[in-house]
């Protein structure tokens, strides 16, 4: 399984920013370094839901214009 980054950077106000490099949208904070990497683990969960979801809504139309063709 391939590695992924995830990146974090001391903002503003004491929170920390944290996001994952290869995957965009995947971007939170936390007050705390566990706080971030926890908020981090559910982010990336949730884009990668999302994405499954809006691939599963796109199954149909992709074999309707296989069989088309």
């Amino acid at each position: 399984m391939p590695r992924l980054t995830a990146a974090f950077k001391d903002i503003e106000g004491g929170w920390i920013a944290a996001w994952i490099e290869e995957i965009p949208g995947v971007v939170t904070q936390g007050r705390t370094m566990d706080e971030a990497r926890e908020n981090l683990r559910d982010a990336l969960e949730m884009v990668m839901e999302a994405n499954r979801q809006i691939s599963a809504d796109l199954s149909p139309e992709r074999e309707e214009a296989f069989a088309a063709a």
